[in-house]
């Protein structure tokens, strides 16, 4: 099976789901959401992007109220800027993609408030607003030729298309690590050169002319892709898994032959590919940083709404609900539960209790060159 066929963010409502572990995401996209308007300030000047229907896709949309917080930016964003300049709000289309393994049930149950909230906030007479979901990987063509005005993406253009070739020698690690030898390093740098490469190729097809794209994504603040802000997640579970190797609960082939398809690059790493494939000119970059601490991020109870301090748990849960279909793929169902556990006690004894965990992120504003 393929990476495509595997990976998706747990679904449904429950504990350990990727919609009751989002928080940290969404608190993201508040954070780029002036960034996002000042984009789409600049396609306003533009007046015949806002003519007829505004077509935009979230590309790794998720599941989850997250997934339509950005359509409702968007859309909030271009009504008050036709009212400001007296001009007719356009319609508007929402593609929706992830991979083929998304609830899109979850979503599509959120449609009917979503609606619902358009109308009473903007008036019965608001233009229509369309969403469709668009399933596949984005590492292949989504689109009609020129068919959309705006692309969006956060925190999902860091997931690779594959695992890098080459990882043999990386053993005991499922990441970059420390320890890695320096092949593999370059294997993973190598693979994201690839990948957004060829990512920047097949969104300039489907953007029309003077179409713009904003991307977030986790970044680092060194160079060395080893750095302690770029595998600090990774660390915890490879901490974990070691722990069950001794235990006789895991064998050390399958953790050898596990590498995670993930790679955080840094900012001067994404400029440079931007400039060398020469399909959009750089608007603007910013790179902001959000700590792994309760002012930042805590769990919220969906019931009642009440914030649980358990940092350990927390980190553990989430990092559960991204990435237990890699881990249940190659592993097997059986040790997930005892893996999270493990990971949840070294999240708050040996990660989150030594060190300020940090979490770099880049958002980048793109415009379809000439």
């Amino acid at each position: 099976m393929t990476l495509e066929d595997i990976l998706h963010m747990n679904s449904g409502s429950g504990d350990s789901s990727y919609a009751n572990n989002s928080l940290f995401t969404k608190i993201v996209m508040q954070k780029t959401a002036p960034f996002l308007k000042r984009t789409i300030k600049g396609i306003a000047k533009q007046k015949t992007f806002f003519d007829h229907c505004f077509i935009f896709a979230d590309l790794g949309c998720s599941s989850g109220m997250n997934t339509l917080l950005l359509a409702s930016d968007v859309i909030d964003t271009i009504h008050e800027l036709c009212l400001e300049n007296n001009r007719q709000t356009p319609q508007f289309q929402v593609c929706l993609n992830d991979l083929f393994g998304n609830d899109f049930n979850n979503v599509f149950k959120l449609l009917p408030n979503f609606y619902k909230t358009l109308r009473e906030d903007k008036g019965d007479k608001f233009s229509p607003c369309f969403v469709s979901a668009v399933p596949g990987s984005f590492y292949g063509r989504l689109f009609p030729d020129e068919s959309l005005h705006l692309i969006h993406s956060s925190y999902s253009v860091h997931w690779l298309s594959q695992v890098p070739e080459g990882l043999e020698n990386n053993k005991l690690n499922i990441y970059i690590a420390k320890t890695s030898p320096p092949s593999v390093l370059q294997a993973y740098g190598k693979q994201f050169h690839t990948d957004f490469t060829k990512f920047l190729r097949l969104r300039y097809e489907e953007l029309i002319r003077g179409g713009r794209m904003v991307l977030t994504l986790r970044s680092r603040s060194s160079l060395d892709p080893a750095s302690d802000d770029s595998n600090s997640f990774w660390e915890i579970l490879t901490i974990s898994l070691t722990e069950m190797l001794k235990e006789g609960l895991v064998q050390e082939s399958d953790i050898n032959s596990f590498n995670i398809p993930f790679y955080f690059p840094h900012e001067d790493e994404l400029r440079n590919i931007i400039e060398a494939d020469g399909s959009f000119s750089l608007d603007n970059m910013d790179v902001f940083e959000l700590n792994w601490g309760e002012q930042d991020y805590t769990n919220l109870n969906e019931h009642t709404h009440e914030v649980i301090h358990n940092q350990g748990k927390n980190t553990a849960t989430l990092i559960r609900s991204i990435t237990e279909s890699l881990f249940t793929s190659h592993f097997g169902n059986d040790i997930i539960d005892v893996l999270f556990k493990k990971c949840e006690k070294n999240a708050e004894e040996h990660h989150l209790a030594t060190r300020k965990s940090r979490h770099l992120s880049v958002v980048i504003s793109l415009t379809k060159s000439e």
